[in-house]
């Protein structure tokens, strides 16, 4: 049964206690791997960025033009820029130390909580923070650092779902205005049979190259930081 895979011992018996904590620590690296969409998503910038950028696409009503991969690279790399110093926080005070020996994976755990805890409790709206502490039966937390990570996650989480549709609906609306003028002109001429949006698609991309829409839309989602 050790020779599974030709050339590679699947054994998880060994004699050396030190085998064991590596092949522990590699365990729970690719744990760590494998939740790290859910982590890029649910505990940083990403999430709002996203949307935001959705609905700037919908607006405009230009179906797939920015693509999808273009949306999203442009979303995760305004997440790093963002995320810059928390990231930076964590390397220099829990993974550098770890990799170097100096503190056991509990530590490094619990410090590299500790970036990401200020930066989410500080966009958490109280009111969605409270709900889940409530229902999960958690004391009220004294200091940042004693909020679970189980309720600040998904409260971090809901909070940037209304702050990134607050944000869409400030950019629908001047693009709606367009459309609902460019409707009442077809029907006062009887063109009802001519698609509106084919008519507005021009002003409204007009519209946002003459505001340079993309600088702002990036102004603003950094500023919302």
């Amino acid at each position: 049964m050790n020779d599974i895979v030709p050339g590679i011992d699947t054994s998880v018996l060994t004699q050396q206690p030190h085998d064991v904590a590596t092949t522990l620590q590699l365990l729970l690296l690719l744990t760590i791997l494998s939740l790290a969409p859910a982590i890029l998503i649910l505990m940083t910038s990403f999430t709002r960025i996203i949307i935001v950028l959705s609905f700037v696409r919908t607006s405009l009503s230009t179906q797939q033009m920015p693509p999808n991969q273009v949306l999203i690279g442009l979303a995760i790399f305004l997440t790093f820029f963002i995320m810059g110093p928390v990231f930076s926080e964590v390397n220099s005070e829990a993974l550098r130390p770890y990799l170097d020996g100096k503190i056991n994976q509990h530590q490094a755990l619990k410090k590299a909580e500790a970036p990401f805890k200020a930066f989410m409790a500080k966009e958490t709206r109280e009111k969605d923070l409270e709900l889940f502490l409530k229902y999960g039966h958690f004391d009220k937390p004294k200091k940042i650092q004693d909020i679970p990570m189980t309720a600040l996650v998904p409260a971090f989480a809901i909070s940037e779902l209304k702050t990134a549709f607050q944000m869409g609906f400030m950019i629908f609306v001047p693009f709606l205005v367009i459309d609902m003028v460019v409707a009442s002109v077809l029907m006062a001429m009887g063109m009802m049979m001519l698609p509106p949006v084919m008519i507005s698609l021009p002003f409204k991309i007009l519209l946002f190259i003459m505001v340079d829409g993309w600088y702002l839309i990036m102004k603003s989602l950094l500023i919302s930081y």
